[in-house]
C-alpha cells in the first residue's frame, strides 16, 4: 500500500470523483499516488479496472494519504466524517467537493487543527476544462490553498472566493455545464425538426457551441478585465444583422424571456445550494 504527504486519497469515486481522479490521471498524476476509497467490494473492483489505482476502504485510504479529497453526496457527509475522523493523520489537508457542505460542518467532525479547503469544480475535469473555485476553510491558510490551486491546475482553471460566495459559484459554474448540455440537446432538437439528420445537426452545434466557447474565452481574458477584447454583448451583436435571421431567432428567445428564465434558474440552484447546506 502506497503512503506519504504526496498521495492523494478520493473518498467517493462517483461522477465528480471519478472526473476528477480520472482528469489528475490523465494530466499526468502518477496511480501509485492515488488512492480510491470505497466501501463497496463491487464498486472497488470496478473503480481499480476502470482507473489502475489502488483502491481501500475509507479509513484505511485516509490513513495513509496527505491529502483527503471528500467527494461524497452532500446528505452522506456527516456519516462519512464520522467513519474516518480517526483515522486522519496530523497534518493532513482535507478538500472537500460537496456542493452545499460549509467547510466548519466538516472541520467540526475532524481532529482539531485539520486544514480545511473547501472547492467547488465541475465535469469538465474530464477534459481538462473544469471551473474550480476554493476558499480556505477552519485551519487552511495561504500554503494549503497553494496545494490545492496546484493540484487543480493540470485539470482547467482555478480562481479563490470567499466561503459566501461559493453557493452562487455553485449554481454558475458548479451547475453550468448541465445549463450549456441543455440549451445544446435543444438546438440538435431544431435542427431535427427543421430536416438536418439528427448527426448533422450535432456537429453543427456542437462545434458552433466550441468555437463560441473559444470566442467568450477571449473576451474573458484572465478575468482581471484588461485583456482588451469584445465583451460578449459585443459578441453577440456582430452576429446580429439588421433584419436577418439572428435577430428573428433573439426576439423569439425575448418573447419567451429566456433571459428571465435563465436568470430564475440560477437563483434556484443557488437557493438549493443553500438548503443542502442548512440540512
Amino acid at each position: 500500500m502506497v503512503q506519504g504527504s504526496s498521495v492523494l486519497a478520493i473518498v467517493g469515486v462517483g461522477r465528480l470523483g471519478g472526473a476528477l481522479m480520472s482528469g489528475l490521471l490523465g494530466a499526468g498524476r502518477a496511480p501509485s499516488e492515488v488512492l480510491a476509497a470505497e466501501r463497496d467490494p463491487g464498486r472497488a473492483a470496478q473503480v481499480a479496472a476502470e482507473y489502475g489505482v489502488e483502491v481501500l476502504d475509507p479509513p484505511a485510504a485516509v490513513a495513509a494519504a496527505g491529502t483527503v479529497v471528500l467527494a461524497v453526496k452532500p446528505q452522506d457527509m456527516g456519516s462519512v466524517l464520522d467513519q474516518i475522523s480517526a483515522h486522519i493523520k496530523p497534518g493532513t489537508l482535507v478538500v472537500s467537493v460537496a456542493a452545499g457542505v460549509s467547510s466548519s460542518f466538516v472541520a467540526q467532525r475532524l481532529p482539531a487543527g485539520t486544514p480545511v479547503v473547501r472547492v467547488m469544480t465541475n465535469t469538465p475535469l474530464l477534459v481538462n476544462e473544469a471551473m474550480s473555485a476554493l476558499c480556505a476553510g477552519p485551519g487552511a491558510g495561504d500554503e494549503h490553498l497553494a496545494t490545492v490551486e496546484e493540484m487543480l491546475r493540470p485539470v482547467g482553471q482555478v480562481v479563490r472566493v470567499s466561503e459566501s460566495q461559493l453557493d452562487a459559484v455553485t449554481a454558475l459554474s458548479g451547475s453550468g455545464p448541465a445549463y450549456f448540455f441543455y440549451l445544446i440537446e435543444a438546438m440538435i432538437e431544431g435542427g431535427v425538426l427543421l430536416g438536418l439528420p439528427r448527426a448533422l445537426a450535432a456537429e453543427l452545434v456542437v462545434q458552433t457551441a466550441a468555437g463560441s466557447a473559444l470566442m467568450a474565452r477571449g473576451a474573458a481574458g484572465d478575468g482581471s478585465g484588461s485583456s482588451g477584447a469584445e465583451h460578449p454583448s459585443l459578441l453577440r451583436e456582430a452576429v446580429t444583422s439588421p433584419g436577418g435571421t439572428t435577430i428573428a431567432a433573439l426576439r423569439e428567445f425575448d418573447r419567451a424571456a429566456v433571459r428571465a428564465a435563465v436568470l430564475d434558474a440560477v437563483e434556484a440552484a443557488c437557493a438549493r445550494s443553500r438548503e443542502l447546506g442548512a440540512s
